[in-house]
């Protein structure tokens, strides 16, 4: 059991919500989060969640202001399979660093587009893969502050409240690199996935876009059918999930390069990329993000039937 499971028959974990805070309760760089909570066989369930005097707080017992929420992780979940020889091979700083929380935030438009953005090319993780905005969550915010403040910085779209209504998703456990097979674990994170809902189109709030180029080299509003094809192709899957046969060919983005944005296309087949086990990684999307489209894909159902 972890550091901060300190209720006798209650399983808890407080993780980091930045390296500069470093209350010693946290979660341990060398457990998963999934696996504190069940049978190392599995890779989800469901938890109780919330922040608690500053640290995001994951309990298998309801707390005052918690949510319940599902927990994933992916199957080949680097953390899952790290031996104890491995473990032992991690820096210092590494293994102490423990979890950090960060929030990433699913915008969807009046006209049931969502918001993908391409991450740059030189930021130290996940380089080059679409996701939705997002990023740490800072010392004293709440999840939904952490998530517009994201979704400003690296779009400068500012969402008041009254424009947009919003739901919590899931939880994601996300280690980098996403396989051991690409080398040894460096960061280690749970992911909190908002959808936001506008009432705005996708051009109009386009139209408020200030992109930072330094986070965010592209960015594009996918349809549903484009994200189920998406979402079906399922990183590490011994066999390919069917995708639907009638796609577009190319899918047009908004690419950012020296202060300028212009129109352009890529092919749809690169939104379709799964993560190869070695070698370097190719432009694709990532499998959190995967993750939490289909979950995004279920709330639709409903209203399309």
């Amino acid at each position: 059991m972890l550091k901060g499971a300190t209720m006798e028959n209650v399983r808890k974990v407080l993780v980091h919500l930045s390296k500069e805070n470093s209350r010693p309760q946290r979660a341990n760089f060398q457990q998963s989060i999934v696996g504190h909570f069940c049978a190392a066989c599995k890779d989800s369930l469901m938890v109780n969640c919330g922040l608690n005097q500053h640290q995001f707080l994951i309990s298998d017992t309801a707390f005052a202001g918690s949510r319940q929420v599902l927990l994933q992780r992916p199957p080949f979940c680097p953390i899952k399979h790290l031996s104890d020889a491995q473990a032992a091979l991690l820096p210092a700083e590494t293994r102490d660093r423990g979890v950090d929380v960060g929030v990433a935030v699913l915008l969807q438009s009046a006209s049931q587009k969502v918001l993908l953005t391409r991450r740059a090319k030189d930021l130290s993780i996940f380089p080059n893969l679409w996701v939705p905005p997002g990023g740490h969550i800072e010392p004293g915010e709440q999840l939904l502050d952490a998530g517009l403040r994201e979704l400003q910085e690296e779009t400068g779209l500012c969402l008041q409240a009254g424009e947009f209504s919003w739901k919590m998703l899931a939880l994601w456990e996300s280690v980098y690199p996403p396989m051991l097979s690409r080398g040894l674990p460096k960061r280690h994170h749970v992911v909190v996935y908002l959808l936001l809902l506008s009432p705005e189109n996708h051009q109009q709030l386009q139209m408020r876009f200030k992109p930072d180029e330094a986070e965010v080299s592209a960015y594009t509003w996918l349809e549903p059918q484009v994200l189920a094809s998406v979402a079906a192709t399922e990183d590490g899957a011994r066999h390919t999930m069917k995708v639907a046969g009638d796609l577009p060919q190319v899918i047009r983005i908004t690419e950012l390069e020296h202060g300028s944005a212009k129109t352009t296309t890529i092919p749809t087949a690169t939104f379709l990329n799964t993560a190869p086990p070695e070698g370097e990684d190719v432009e694709r999307v990532s499998t959190g993000t995967k993750f939490a489209i289909r979950l995004w894909l279920d709330t639709l159902a409903p209203q399309t039937e």
